[in-house]
Formats: C-alpha cells, structure tokens, sequence
C-alpha cells in the first residue's frame, strides 16, 4: 500500500486561510471511484460535443444556450430574472431597468469576451480572471487588498475566511495558474474539479467569484478540447444541489476530502452533458419539423435563413429579418404576421415594438415539454 504523508494546516474558519495548502493536492486523488465516475462523465461529454461539432452551424444556439447558463449561474448568487425579461432585452429597443436582467447580460458577455481571450492566448490567467469579473461587475475590480473578507451561511455566521493579503492571493493564483496551464499528472476532468475548488477557496476578488468561478469551467473544458463549443448548464446542477455543493467544499477545507467534491463535479459534468444532449436533440427536431411545415403551409414565406433566424433566441422582431437580408421592412413584416397567424410565433408588445416569441423553443430551454398541436 503506498504511504502519502500529508503536510497538516491550521484551518480555523475565522482566520484568513492563509495556510491554503498549494497544487497539486497532496493525498490520493484518483481513487478507483473517482476513475469510475470520470469515464462516465467523460464518456457524456463526448457525446455531446460530437453533437455539437457534427451540426450544419454549431454557433447557432449559442446566445440562447449561453443566457440560460449565464442567468442559472446569477440565480446561484440570489440574482434572479425571468427568461421572457431575458430574452427581450437582448432583441428589444426599449432599455430594461431591472437590475439582475443586466447583471446576467453582462455575465453572458463575460463569457464571450473569456473566449475570444482563449482563442488568441490559449491560457487561464490571473490576468484574465480579472478581466471576467470586471465584464461581470462592470467596474475596476481586482485582487482583494482590504482585509475583513469573510463568507457566511443565511444566518450571517462565518464560515470560511479566504486568504487574506494581495500578494497572498497573487501566490496562490499563481500556483493555480501553473496548475491549471502546466500539470497534466490529472485527468483534465478530475483536474478542473480541482482547479474550481482553488479557486473558489482563494476567493481573489471582493464579489463575483462564484460567477467567475464557472465560466473558467466553461473555458476549461475547451482549453482541454473536451467540448469545442462550451454550450452547457454546469449551473443548472449546482441549483439542484446547491447545499451538497457547498458541502463537499467546506469537507475539502475541513478534511481534505478531495474525493466527495471530484465525484460531485464529475457527476455535474455527466448530468449536464446528458441534459445538455437531449435539449439539443429536441432543438433540432423541432428546427427541423417546424422547418418542413412552413415550407408547406406557407412556401413563399419559407427559407433556410428564416428558420435559423427564429431559432437563434427565443424572441426575434422585424429589424433582425431586415438586417438579415430576409426581405424589405413591409416584406418581412408580412413574413411575421402569416407566421403568427399559422401558430408558429406569438406576437408581444414591448414598449413601442412588437416582439414575436417562438414558445416551442422557449419551453425547450426551460425544460418544459413541448408540443406541437397548436401549429397549424
């Protein structure tokens, strides 16, 4: 049996955890059950990125799929909107006041931003976890250097203290970007639930670490080529099970139980993916019937380009056709109004404009089942 020695820290959840042990971890990692479960998450993984890749336009779906995890991700963190609030700011004209709706905007464009970063530097920085939160909070945030950081339970009691100090945080960020970028003794699977804890343990910013946190999942796995286009809900699982979550990484800190928490990621990794699947399966079968029966039903309305169009977002109006090149502001206007009138769209006024919202595929991303009856 090999014999792991163990380098014991002080954690006292009051003190700044400035004893946070380095990368990689210590103890055992890849225990036979959490092997086991990475061939099942890894194998889920891979069916959905083949799903992905193998469509006529991969990006397609991507600013819909990418709002739902953006607002699932805020949701985590008490910031909520509903998904028609959601979707209309994006396409309407009118500005929305509410608050979480441009926090989860923001989100959404942290993520693309954290991408196009990826593309042209192909690393997980410091550097670039900076630029995500200030996307996300839309200010000049950056490494804590005020003292006084603590995290609490609902019932305002402490239960962790990060680190505390710039340059304490900046090693620690350092030692997880040379992790992160350089280590391949790990599966990348069971090596990104480790990079999430550290991260989360650091905690390196004074607000938006959750949400950080997450999309450098997301960026991790294309980093790694697991998933070339990062169109997965990781947030949807970790709402599901938000308490397990938080107590799998309070039994890292507290035991260095390393394997509870991997198998937890690891099982997020395979129920998203396979959730993931079945959303886009049933995206594009209803792409495709709705796509045949206008074809039918209104043949001179009917092409490639508009059927993509009402299924990139939920909502479209008349100025995306127009801008599209579908035809002239009265041509597409018509399009819009036969659509409705044969059930494939629904008509909703936001402020001076009309909306046309496609329920079949919003009940798609919200989980609902869909059906197909009303359409004419």
């Amino acid at each position: 049996m090999k014999l792991i020695l163990l380098k014991m820290t002080t954690f006292d959840k009051n003190l700044p955890y400035n004893d946070l042990p380095l990368l990689p971890p210590e103890t055992e990692i890849e225990t036979k059950e959490v092997l086991k479960k990475n061939i099942s998450a890894s194998r889920a993984l891979a069916q959905l990125n083949g799903a992905i890749i193998n469509l006529p336009n991969p990006s397609l779906f991507l600013d819909s799929l990418h709002l739902q995890e953006a607002k699932a991700s805020s949701e985590i963190e008490n910031i909520i909107t509903t998904n028609d609030d959601l979707y209309q700011s994006v396409v309407a004209d009118k500005k929305f006041d509410n608050p979480a709706t441009k926090e989860v905007i923001n989100y959404k464009e942290a993520i693309w931003t954290a991408l196009n970063k990826l593309e042209s530097k192909p690393f997980i920085t410091t550097n670039l976890c900076i630029e995500i939160v200030q996307c996300i909070k839309q200010n000049n945030l950056s490494i804590r250097t005020s003292p006084g950081t603590t995290l609490s339970n609902t019932h305002g009691k402490v239960i962790y203290t990060p680190p505390s100090g710039e340059n304490i945080i900046r090693e620690k960020m350092a030692n997880l970007e040379n992790f992160i970028n350089t280590d391949n003794s790990l599966d990348p699977l069971i090596k990104m639930a480790i990079m999430h804890y550290q991260f989360e343990a650091i905690h390196p910013f004074s607000d938006g670490n959750g949400r950080t946190g997450r999309i450098l999942l997301l960026l991790y796995l294309k980093l790694e080529k697991l998933l070339d286009i990062p169109a997965i809900f990781l947030s949807e699982y970790i709402i599901r099970h938000k308490n397990e979550y938080y107590k799998h990484l309070k039994a890292v800190t507290e035991q260095q139980d390393w394997a509870g928490f991997i198998i937890y990621m690891l099982d997020m990794i395979e129920q998203t993916a396979t959730t993931g699947l079945q959303r886009l399966k049933s995206i594009i079968e209803l792409m495709g019937t709705t796509g045949e029966k206008i074809k039918t039903t209104l043949p001179k309305v009917y092409s490639k380009d508009l059927i993509e169009l009402i299924f990139k977002l939920p909502y479209t109006k008349r100025q995306s056709l127009v801008d599209a090149g579908l035809g002239t502001p009265k041509t597409v206007g018509n399009y819009l109004i036969l659509l409705e009138e044969h059930g494939y769209l629904k008509s909703i006024r936001v402020g001076k404009e009309k909306l046309y919202l496609n329920e079949e595929l919003m009940k798609i991303l919200e989980m609902k089942k869909y059906h197909q009856s009303r359409i004419k």
